[in-house]
């Protein structure tokens, strides 16, 4: 697997990721942007902004927000998940069911 398939292993101590310089800048850039947009939307509160601007501000974060959320998702079932079945553990199956519907609500 190349290092930008490359994404989580777990050991007996936990699992974690290792995500390609690539993935993480891009995660990174994209949070950064978010957190500029929620500071934004705290600026409109404080200063009275209309409501209907406020909402729909908030909109523009919840789904910048799934943008990120559907990246890692597809990271993480293109590198982490195949290789955990790879590697027989067909529990990540349940894991990653849990997990995407959370990401649905």
């Amino acid at each position: 697997m190349d290092q930008e398939q490359e994404c989580c292993s777990h050991e007996e101590t936990g699992r974690k990721s290792h995500h390609s310089d690539k993935v993480k800048s891009s995660l990174t850039n994209r949070l950064n942007r978010i957190e500029g947009q929620i500071r934004g939307i705290k600026g409109l509160i404080e200063k009275d902004t209309y409501c209907d601007d406020v909402l729909n501000q908030i909109a523009s974060v919840q789904s910048a927000l799934n943008g990120v959320g559907k990246l890692l998702l597809e990271h993480h079932m293109k590198s982490c998940v195949v290789e955990r079945i790879k590697e027989g553990d067909t529990e990540v199956i349940n894991e990653l069911m849990t997990t995407v519907n959370k990401l649905m609500k």
